[in-house]
């Protein structure tokens, strides 16, 4: 008994996310960046990176993978979402298909969103 009273107090609390609404996204191409954002791309790349950058009344939220063994990786966008207190952001990095072959030429797959700029905390999932 004194088992069982001990195991339950030990759950985590999930807090939950009450979404108030869906973002209105761009990924934004390497060459339309602004040129202070581009260059922060290029330090971070090597190594995986989440940061944000406002300019223009515009939040980018970038999201870098590192260093891949080779090329033919994309970058899904799962959710990208205002909550009472922060904007939540999730992706997802997909691998080569099957059918590409390996060339051996290393690859530094990341996505830069642009939406809207709202004075909240980014929360990467």
């Amino acid at each position: 008994m004194a088992v069982a009273i001990l195991l339950s107090g030990c759950g985590k609390k999930q807090e939950t996310v009450e979404k108030i609404r869906d973002l209105e996204l761009t990924v934004v191409a390497e060459d339309m960046l602004p040129e202070e954002l581009l260059k922060a791309v290029a330090e971070k790349k090597n190594l995986p990176f989440k940061f944000t950058f406002q300019d223009g009344g515009y939040l980018y939220i970038c999201i870098g993978y590192g260093e891949q063994e080779s090329g033919g990786y994309s970058i899904t966008v799962e959710d990208l979402y205002l909550t009472e207190n922060a904007v939540y952001v999730k992706t997802r990095l997909l691998g080569p298909a099957a059918d590409v072959p390996i060339d051996g030429v290393k690859s530094y797959p990341y996505i830069v969103i642009k939406t809207e700029y709202l004075d909240y905390a980014v929360v990467f999932e």
